[in-house]
């Protein structure tokens, strides 16, 4: 795998001509002329679905509406109560909604079944569609139902990805779907391009997630495609099947790029034939000349089976070097766990190790990455015969949807599967995110399945439990499998692969799926179960902020999970109150007691009362204070709470890793750097300020009190940088930025969150 250093030139989508002082000249020998720089950028196909989709007229900063919009039975409820508190009125464009991550409806009594009936009454009222429990994972049902050539769709799930089949997806917090469901646009600057360029073909036994995790191994820790397009072009990509390209293409979030396309082909369309959307395709390829900002050149025939140990998807070795540096590569797990785990529970995968082979007691091929049709076929022609033993070792299959389900039990797949010892279940999300197969203490997963961050297998290190996960491909954890849990690369197994036809049955959702067309029926009345909760009110920006630091988080990056937990937590996303007592519980236990006790004095504010009675620490501080600005405090303050962390917000769109800041009374962030753009945008829409302090020796610790003034005005002056002051015994003045902010994005941060700035009346 080679990464260039300059862009590239990419001509007729083969020839490569890095950019350089020999470039024009060489594009001039090929073309008798060479285009500029700027007119080649226009080539790539991310250039021309952006340019059809953005309404502002200028290519520089993109206002985006999107074609559709899809989310999950996490999400759903969130966004639809903001919409509604912002006066949503019908969707105005197709909004699906899944019922795939709280399908367990055991869990937390009537809660989960409570938001899907919720979501079905939504969708009459306003016009959706709704796809029930089991019936398919949401980014299966939008590739089967939803994509399009040439189309643009925001899912406000991270691994919205369909850019094999000639979609550009974008996952989202969900008040950017709530903008959508308004009129409103996707604001950002044209995102650079990388192009990914795949020549050969992968070996037999190497299946998309080894490609996958070949490339995040190679680029999340460098940056090299963050918050950018990947585009998928060179002859390799022929040479792989649709659903094949499909099990790449939505590990690209974990590279932090804003979205993925592929150059389209017959596959492709075949593809959209076999679902009864024929007029769906569009053939896609880059122009004569195409400029990319950089390039990834991959031999595919050189990718061997990959795997991403604990506790991170970019955390990548081939089997074949794990198993031969066996205890040095656990011995690292060990030390990344002393961060990962902040030393709360003792953890190690060296007692795993049986006769020099490593022992894993799970295995799970499942949901978006791991379900799909062709890995699915692989696996049971790698098991078929054998049997998974009648030791620790169990192994789970997810189908992603009841159509491939369908079709695996026509053509016998399910039956060798089952016979072989392995469960074959429903389709559901919950082995990605931690609600379901949740393996026993201390033991060791492998899965097909999106991430591995800690508690993603469903533990909780509160409570002294600890599991661990490894990220591989359906075919190796299969050939696993049948060596009855012993790790093993499935190009070590002589199989023979049968590559059945897979044929589309659209009656399972014709009979099962609700379809509004587009049709709301206001009459609808909304069905809210006790659980469901509307957002708390929210104060505007005040002019003078006193924040106090209650979290100080110095790993080097910090994800969605550790902000607020998945799993079992994901019952109360409906309840924005219930869900923030969660908040940092799984990095910094204290954290919600910390919030709250300053919130009183911000409560006191909104009341009408004094925040020093509220209080009583805050005397000492305002009185340093209005030693140096004596009319702070006089009805122009707000007190609040931030938290540092070195890069937060990697990993999942969800807005609530930013809602349960502010609901805890949060005004801000202050950062070295933002994973992901996605993190950053659900901070400013919940009215958070996203700040920015220079790599280093911290101004200020845990428990410290800063005083910003004039806040508010320098929102709207667009001021450059900020400055802050630790009160101690006297204040000391430090400097951060808020970054680019769009006037929109501003305007929402002094309003108190988006739902403000929307308000009707």
């Amino acid at each position: 795998m080679k990464l260039y250093e300059n862009g590239v030139y990419l001509l007729n989508g083969q020839e490569i001509i890095e950019d350089g002082p020999e470039a024009a000249a060489a594009l001039t020998a090929k073309l008798g002329q060479a285009p500029t720089k700027t007119e080649a950028a226009r080539e790539t196909m991310a250039y021309g679905i952006l340019e059809a989709h953005n309404t502002s007229g200028n290519m520089e900063k993109l206002k985006i509406k999107f074609d559709k919009l899809t989310s999950h039975d996490i999400t759903f409820v969130g966004i639809i109560q903001t919409a509604r508190a912002s006066g949503l009125e019908k969707f105005p464009i197709p909004y699906v909604l899944t019922n795939c991550h709280n399908s367990l409806c055991a869990v937390g009594g009537t809660i989960n079944e409570d938001d899907h009936m919720f979501g079905l009454s939504c969708a009459k009222r306003y016009g959706g569609v709704y796809v029930p429990p089991h019936q398919a994972v949401i980014h299966q049902y939008a590739r089967e139902m939803l994509s399009g050539g040439g189309k643009m769709i925001l899912g406000s799930d991270s691994h919205t990805r369909y850019g094999a089949l000639g979609t550009m997806a974008v996952g989202e917090g969900g008040p950017e779907l709530v903008k959508q469901l308004l009129n409103q646009t996707y604001d950002i600057n044209m995102p650079g391009v990388i192009a990914v360029y795949l020549k050969g073909s992968p070996a037999k036994g190497v299946g998309p997630q080894d490609i996958a995790l070949a490339i995040i191994g190679e680029v999340f820790g460098n940056g090299y495609v963050k918050n950018k397009v990947m585009e998928f072009v060179g002859p390799g990509v022929a040479n792989l099947s649709v659903d094949y390209r499909i099990g790449v293409d939505v590990m690209t979030t974990e590279t932090t790029c804003l979205s993925s396309i592929w150059t389209t082909d017959s596959k492709v369309k075949e593809y959209y034939e076999i679902h009864g959307r024929p007029d769906d395709y569009k053939e896609l390829n880059p122009g004569p000349v195409a400029y990319y900002d950089g390039m990834i050149e991959i031999d595919l025939s050189e990718i061997r089976p990959m795997i991403a140990m604990p506790f991170h998807p970019s955390n990548t070795y081939t089997i074949e070097e794990l198993n031969a540096n066996l205890m040095d590569i656990l011995d690292d797990c060990e030390k990344r766990a002393l961060v990962s785990l902040d030393g709360q529970v003792d953890f190690t995968l060296k007692d795993k190790v049986r006769n020099g082979r490593l022992y894993v007691e799970q295995g799970i091929i499942a949901g978006c990455a791991g379900g799909g049709f062709e890995n699915i076929c692989d696996a049971a022609d790698i098991l078929k015969g054998t049997s998974i033993g009648p030791d620790e070792f169990t192994l789970s299959v997810y189908p992603a949807s009841t159509p491939i389900y369908m079709e695996l039990v026509k053509n016998g797949a399910v039956a060798n599967l089952l016979e072989t010892g392995a469960i074959v279940k429903t389709a559901f999300c919950g082995p990605c995110f931690g609600a379901g197969d949740t393996p026993a203490n201390n033991a060791f997963s492998i899965r097909h399945s999106t991430r591995n961050f800690p508690n993603r297998e469903g533990s909780k290190i509160q409570n002294g439990q600890i599991a661990s996960v490894a990220l591989m491909d359906a075919r190796s954890i299969a050939a696993t499998a049948a060596n009855k849990g012993y790790l093993t690369a499935a190009t070590d197994m002589d199989v023979d692969y049968t590559k059945p036809k897979y044929f589309f049955d659209g009656r399972i959702y014709a009979n099962r799926v609700f379809d509004s067309h587009g049709v709301a029926d206001p009459s609808v009345e909304i069905k809210f179960g006790p659980n469901i909760k509307d957002w708390p009110a929210m104060s505007a920006l005040p002019e003078n902020l006193v924040l106090k630091v209650v979290s100080e988080i110095h790993d080097p990056v910090t994800t969605t999970d550790e902000l607020i937990p998945s799993g079992e937590t994901s019952s109360y996303r409906s309840n924005p109150i219930g869900l923030a007592e969660f908040a940092l519980s799984r990095k910094d236990p204290a954290y919600v007691g910390r919030a709250k006790e300053v919130q009183k004095a911000q409560k006191a504010i909104e009341a009408g009362q004094c925040p020093l009675d509220a209080l009583e620490e805050l005397r000492p501080v305002m009185d340093v204070v209005r030693a140096q600005f004596p009319d702070a405090g006089k009805g122009n303050l707000g007190v609040g709470s931030t938290i540092f962390a070195v890069k937060p917000g990697d990993g999942s769109a969800r807005e609530q890793a930013a809602s349960c800041q502010k609901v805890l009374g949060g005004w801000a962030n202050i950062a070295n750097e933002y994973a992901t753009k996605r993190y950053r945008s659900n901070l400013i829409n919940w009215g958070m300020l996203p700040f920015l302090i220079p790599e280093g020796e911290l101004p200020f610790k845990n428990g410290d009190y800063l005083f910003i003034p004039g806040i508010a005005q320098a929102v709207k002056d667009k001021a450059d940088t900020i400055t802050a002051y630790v009160v101690g015994d006297t204040l000391t003045p430090f400097e951060m930025t808020l970054g680019e902010l769009t006037d929109e994005e501003r305007e929402i941060i002094l309003k108190g969150c988006l739902i403000n700035y929307n308000r009707v009346g």
